[in-house]
């Protein structure tokens, strides 16, 4: 027991401490980001070196069923789950004491499974580190809290505040907005401290009950397992307070959507120099090749970006979210902002993910476009210095469209593997088939009595 337990970061051994660890739950993120596994007792862990799920966990669809990938038989073999030790996060919410662990997933011959989106972006990190960089990232989350919905026919609405009232639109970054929520906040810090988790801050968005919550910088992989561990935390908060949290890109009508900005620098591994910014602190050419490599390649993994036919309504003109993949300094209305900064922080900010996306899958996406960007060695389009919202619209306007560019998207599938993205197209195109079979309410309300 205590040779697994030597191996776990601080946080964790601080909230076991005089403690009796009652379960360890081991985690994978599927495609969709949900958090499948198994739980047991921590003395049956304490024994164990590996576990073991089918690779189907990868083949799931979002609503539970399962898509057939062609020229593959569905016999589901079992792929070799190790823990990564250095993921061990308490889990504060539960009655007893539980430490959640991501595992890294091989196959059985001992190479990593393609389909796992934590490799995948190992993949693309791996191809920087070739290179002799290391990608930093910045993300930002945003996420609503609303009023239960247990019936999923009802439309979503904003939360009952502490006054009373449903919380308001309109006021972001307002102090007293994000107070109305407050006992929220407060266990989502409580739960953040107790998993050694950092949050740079909490503010107010511009939707009703919308919160963004923004992290530091650092290491791809570190952050996307962050990510994921913040998603289940924020659910458990809001679960605690009668409401509930939820990341979908646009939960409410007339509000904005909630996206998962991403900030994007390089450093050179011998240096330690940010590649973005010459020895003078201009703007390297490095720094224009990767902006390059987001407006090329953006379009083919869209699909990756916005997962779901909700992802798409976020992309409307004048509610904060991009309808194009034009560039600008310090200007919010482009797809891809560069905000101020020193120039050893100089970064580019990819406004496209949306909060829904597989937060593994997202930043995979927008990484291996700026790779790209910089092998390729092709500068931008000029800076656009106005209105974005004006320019015209250059991104996939829905799933089937955006899984036609992620499909003959040569260059992309190279980088993140062919098998992952043959997997991927198969999950997606299954979830739209079954989305088709729904009739909705507007249609309904307006073709059922009049055509």
């Amino acid at each position: 027991m205590q040779d697994w337990r030597d191996q776990l970061p601080e946080a964790a051994l601080t909230y076991i401490e005089g403690r009796r660890l009652d379960e360890v739950e081991c985690i994978v993120a599927d495609l969709a980001g949900v958090a499948r596994g198994k739980a047991m007792p921590a003395g049956k862990f304490a024994t164990q070196t590996r576990f073991y799920l089918p690779n189907s966990i990868f083949q799931q669809t979002i609503t539970g069923d399962w898509a057939d990938i062609e020229g593959r038989p569905f016999t589901e073999p079992d792929m070799i789950l190790t823990p990564d030790f250095s993921t061990a996060s308490a889990a504060p919410w539960t009655a007893d004491y539980t430490l959640q662990v991501i595992h890294d997933v091989f196959d059985q011959q001992g190479e990593m499974v393609p389909t796992a989106p934590r490799n995948v972006l190992k993949r693309i990190v791996a191809l920087y580190n070739d290179r002799g960089w290391i990608p930093i990232v910045a993300p930002e989350m945003e996420f609503f809290l609303v009023a239960r919905n247990t019936n999923p026919s009802e439309p979503v609405q904003p939360p009952m505040g502490r006054s009373g009232r449903r919380a308001a639109a309109r006021q972001a970054y307002s102090l007293s907005a994000v107070d109305e929520y407050g006992p929220v906040i407060d266990d989502i810090y409580d739960f953040a401290e107790a998993q050694g988790l950092e949050i740079d801050g909490i503010l107010q968005e511009g939707g009703a009950g919308q919160v963004e919550l923004n992290l530091r910088h650092g290491d791809p992989v570190k952050l996307a397992d962050e990510i994921f561990y913040f998603k289940r935390l924020i659910r458990e908060a809001a679960m605690r307070h009668e409401c509930y949290a939820t990341f979908m890109a646009k939960p409410i009508e007339h509000e904005p959507g909630s996206a998962m900005h991403i900030h994007h620098s390089v450093v050179d591994a011998t240096t330690g120099l940010n590649i973005f910014s010459n020895a003078d602190g201009s703007e390297s050419p490095a720094f224009l090749h990767f902006i390059a490599g987001l407006q090329t390649h953006m379009p083919s993994v869209v699909a990756l970006l916005a997962p779901y036919v909700n992802s798409y309504r976020r992309y409307v003109p004048d509610f904060a979210a991009p309808i194009n993949l034009l560039w600008g300094r310090d200007n919010r209305t482009t797809g891809l902002r560069v905000p101020v900064s020193e120039p050893e922080a100089r970064r580019v900010e990819n406004r496209l993910a949306g909060m829904d996306c597989n937060p593994y899958l997202g930043i995979a996406a927008s990484l291996a476009c700026g790779y790209l960007g910089l092998i390729e060695g092709q500068d931008p389009r000029p800076e656009f210095t106005g209105d974005a919202y004006s320019g015209d619209e250059d991104i996939p306007r829905n799933v089937a469209e955006a899984l036609d560019l992620f499909e003959a998207a040569s260059p992309m599938r190279d980088i993140l593997g062919e098998e992952f993205c043959t997997v991927y197209s198969a999950v997606k195109e299954l979830e739209y088939k079954q989305f088709l079979q729904v009739i909705s309410p507007w249609e309904r309300e307006h073709l059922l009595l009049n055509v």
